[in-house]
């Protein structure tokens, strides 16, 4: 079983473990079906996975009566070799899946109402039990991510294994682009900047007088991963903040105060410790992004068209520009050109562009021609900030058949994916030898993809 395929396993198990209303409103006799270690595994479990890939059209390969169990059996024995590791994932990542859960069974059902009506459940009691199947999910993701360790190949493996593949094997490269943007920030105005510390401040005096911290963060922070749970994040390590973030809340020792207002890159904030755990804290917070004024945004959009144009004229280049003049960091030092984390490539198929960088690039790059450089327009970075931007299409690659020299990297990975899958299936094998299971003798007779459960 390969990565995309736990993953996706893990994915499909979020709804089954919440429990579809239809079924919870049957009389039916639940029963355990299988025993993994210590763990049981129920027939309303499989039913539930059954009844959710039936509503989302989905289709098992084979009977879903004897595929469903083992997949839950092959989650059950990452999660226990997870705890044998104390492998913990972070609570901020789970949250905001959560969230984005939520809100997609939501979009899918028509509204927050439907959406309880049709589980039997309140909007927290859904959130809760998506909570422990997300966190088990990204648990199982961790672990195989531990098991599997870092591949290395050389270039030389690549080629050999795609020499031996069949031509209508060989995998398609959907049109790819390669992107240069340079970027500038709007000015915000002092007087903007303290009406907004001026507010934070103001909450501070409220909570102390006794308000609550969490009443003001859902009300008004603009940090809608935590605004939601009142402005609260569980453990989290010093690493997943920002250094200006984490400056102050780790040197924070009485859950009572509140810090003063701090700035990072998202905005003006105050936080509140909640707890420490050795070198993990939780904490909540409220976030305030100062406005700029539309005269602003079109002061930079006109500096922008400037430098376009003059750009054009051959009066500086791209690349000069956009180490010169770009407030990109990330792409600051690289002539502008942005690259993808995924592929360590800089290629983006567009769709990637859109989810990693942004629609507004993904848009404007789409009917470019190569050379081309954007009339300035407003954008939305992957932290929530307004700038302005022009982009430059420095190439297109139109969709093609893989070849180790254009897509070498793609290739890679490909293969890095095949050697994980055979890393993966033999810790399974072996951790089935070690593993008890009992399976009810009436959901036995079955092909398993691994016959190991079943002792001879």
């Amino acid at each position: 079983m390969n990565k995309l395929n736990i993953a996706r396993m893990c994915f499909c198990l979020l709804l089954s473990l919440v429990g579809i209303a239809a079924y919870a409103q049957d009389n039916v006799i639940d029963e355990v079906v299988w025993v993994v270690g210590d763990e049981a595994i129920l027939k309303s479990d499989v039913e539930n996975e059954r009844l959710n890939a039936q509503y989302e059209g989905r289709r098992f390969d084979g009977d879903p009566y004897c595929v469903i169990p083992e997949d839950l059996a092959i989650q059950k024995l990452f999660l226990h070799q997870a705890e044998i590791d104390s492998v913990v994932v972070s609570e901020q990542d789970v949250l905001q899946k959560v969230e984005q859960q939520t809100a997609w069974l939501i979009d899918q059902i028509g509204s927050k109402e439907k959406m309880e009506s049709y589980y039997n459940k309140t909007s927290t009691q859904i959130r809760e039990m998506l909570r422990e199947n997300i966190r088990n999910g990204l648990t199982v993701q961790q672990m195989q991510s531990k098991l599997v360790g870092d591949i290395k190949l050389t270039p030389a493996e690549v080629r050999n294994y795609f020499s031996k593949l069949p031509p209508d094997s060989i995998p398609a490269i959907p049109t790819q682009v390669e992107v240069q943007i340079i970027t500038r920030e709007p000015k915000v105005k002092q007087e903007e900047i303290e009406r907004v510390k001026k507010t934070l401040r103001e909450y501070t005096d409220a909570i102390y007088k006794g308000d609550s911290f969490a009443m003001y963060a859902t009300l008004y922070s603009e940090d809608p991963g935590s605004a939601r749970h009142g402005g609260e994040y569980g453990f989290t390590g010093r690493g997943e903040l920002t250094p200006e973030f984490a400056n102050v809340i780790f040197n924070m020792t009485d859950p009572k105060k509140i810090s003063k207002v701090f700035k990072t890159e998202y905005g003006y904030h105050i936080a509140q410790l909640i707890e420490k755990r050795g070198d993990r804290v939780s904490y909540r917070h409220i976030l305030l992004k100062p406005k700029v004024d539309e005269a602003d945004v079109n002061e930079a959009l006109e500096k922008l068209d400037t430098l376009a144009n003059d750009i054009r004229k051959g009066k500086v280049t791209f690349e000069e520009a956009a180490t010169w003049v770009s407030q990109d960091k990330d792409t600051r030092n690289n002539h502008g050109l942005l690259a993808n984390p995924q592929s360590s490539t800089s290629r983006f198929e567009m769709q990637e562009l859109a989810g990693m960088i942004s629609q507004d690039v993904a848009k404007v790059v789409e009917n470019m021609q190569i050379g081309e450089i954007s009339k300035p327009f407003t954008m939305i970075t992957a932290k929530g900030k307004e700038v302005c931007a022009i982009v430059k299409l420095k190439n297109r690659i139109d969709a093609h058949k893989a070849t180790i020299t254009e897509d070498y990297q793609r290739l890679k990975s490909i293969v890095t994916a095949k050697r994980s899958e055979e890393k993966i299936q033999k810790w399974i094998l072996e951790k089935q030898k070690k593993t008890y299971v009992r399976i009810n003798p009436r959901w036995a007779k079955c092909n398993f993809k691994y016959p190991g459960w079943i002792k001879k």
